[in-house]
């Protein structure tokens, strides 16, 4: 890690955070990052939706299977970058890519229309992949940066620089849809994503720095290509018990968050029958309330649980109320339950179930960091998005409020017992590898 840590903080970091000497540049630097690439990500993230309505529930169902098969796809083809380039090139790289298609589809659409099933259905599959995927990218490398003392205190902070960004995104994109387009908004995205490439060179250039007390020209080892296997990720988590039961956890929150999504199409489209601008800035609104409370919670809460309570507890506050949420929608099945449950969610997982997950990673290696973990961010997701969707879409599934509430159950039992594991190997200084 970069930034060494002090017995003694900089209090003028508080009431909210502490940073030690040496940690302020880097956390910044990775605030800014985080702004970027969820402020460009949430600006284009209510065209997909909007597109997902065009298309309808059912093609949506069958796109998460091409999603899935995509994503698996990737897995060899990101574990070469992993295994053949330095950090340095490798993780610009992917920013850039994101950005440069980003761009190709709002050529696309402006070329051939909202309404063209190929490229509305290519878009669908190619950010629905991106999303998982380049965050997954960014949190892998956040791990690397800091060390598992600064992960707890910091990523409060950092993840708020996300929510900032995922908040200004959408909330520019409903400002500009009507002038601009939904072609206009993927192009803007496209923007903001090159501005994170910078954002991050500069954020490497900090983490290559020679430790204090180094010879003079000494760059160390850390940018090395991390080798391996390109499919190590996959053998990595199917031989470890505790990156199995992370998985699991992925799949239950997934399977949760599908079924709320299948719920918002349906109620969107008819509240909107005609108007897909209308549907994207909607969309875009409640993207930038859901990001408003975020940033609060992360601000006033996710340090202090995850430092006072410790990873079981962030890691299973949204799955019981999601329990409680589904199965009050079971009974009460209404837009106002719908938008009261799937915005609790939204801010849960955002402020602290996606921290809480990433913190399970850092006792890892850099292999797991980036090979098993974007195994499990990618793929297992998407998997586990096309299997819900499938059940969700058949004619024969019942009562899927109580079966979202006991799926949300089993998610908090899992989270809990992650929580706990983590914190024992914590506290014994010995990092789980298996």
């Amino acid at each position: 890690m970069s930034a060494p840590v002090a017995p003694a903080p900089d209090r003028r970091g508080r009431p909210f955070f502490s940073f030690a000497p040496g940690e302020k540049l880097p956390a910044f630097l990775a605030f800014a990052l985080y702004f970027c690439v969820l402020g460009g990500y949430f600006a284009v993230r209510p065209v997909r939706e909007t597109i997902g309505t065009v298309l309808g529930r059912n093609v949506v169902a069958d796109l998460y299977g091409w999603t899935w098969v995509f994503s698996i796809g990737i897995i060899p083809a990101y574990g070469a970058l992993c295994g053949w380039l330095p950090r340095r090139k490798f993780l610009p790289l992917i920013y850039s890519l994101v950005g440069l298609t980003l761009a190709v589809c709002g050529a696309l659409f402006a070329a051939k229309g909202e309404a063209h099933a190929p490229t509305g259905r290519f878009f669908y599959v190619m950010i629905s992949v991106v999303n998982l995927f380049m965050v997954s990218v960014l949190w892998s490398f956040f791990l690397e940066l800091f060390d598992a003392g600064q992960v707890k205190r910091l990523f409060g902070f950092i993840a708020a620089g996300g929510t900032a960004g995922a908040l200004a995104g959408p909330f520019i994109a409903s400002l500009l849809v009507s002038r601009i387009g939904n072609s206009g908004i993927l192009f803007f995205g496209a923007g903001v994503f090159f501005v994170a490439v910078v954002v991050q060179r500069a954020l490497l250039a900090v983490w290559n720095r020679p430790a204090a007390g180094a010879a003079a020209g000494a760059t160390g080892n850390k940018d090395r290509p991390i080798g391996g296997n390109p499919l190590a990720g996959i053998w990595i988590v199917l031989k470890s018990p505790y990156l199995i039961g992370i998985a699991l956890f992925v799949t239950l929150l997934a399977s949760v968050n599908t079924f709320l999504y299948f719920e918002q199409l349906d109620f969107v489209t008819a509240a909107f029958p005609n108007d897909t601008r209308a549907r994207t800035a909607f969309f875009s609104r409640f993207d930038s309330a859901v990001q408003a409370l975020t940033i609060i919670c992360q601000v006033f809460a996710t340090g202090k649980i995850a430092s006072r309570w410790g990873l079981p507890v962030l890691l299973t506050i949204v799955p019981v109320l999601m329990a409680v949420g589904l199965a009050t929608f079971a009974v009460v099945h209404t837009m106002t339950v719908l938008v009261i449950v799937y915005f609790a969610r939204r801010v849960g997982e955002y402020s602290l179930v996606r921290p809480g997950r990433e913190m399970l990673f850092s006792p890892l290696n850099a292999e797991t960091k980036y090979k098993a973990k974007n195994f499990i961010d990618v793929p297992v997701y998407r998997g586990s998005d096309y299997l819900t969707g499938q059940v969700l879409t058949s004619p024969n599934w019942i009562a899927p409020g109580i079966l979202g509430a006991i799926i949300a159950a089993l998610w908090a039992v899992n989270g809990w017992w992650l929580g706990r594991k983590a914190e024992a190997a914590r506290t014994a200084a010995t990092p789980q590898t298996g």
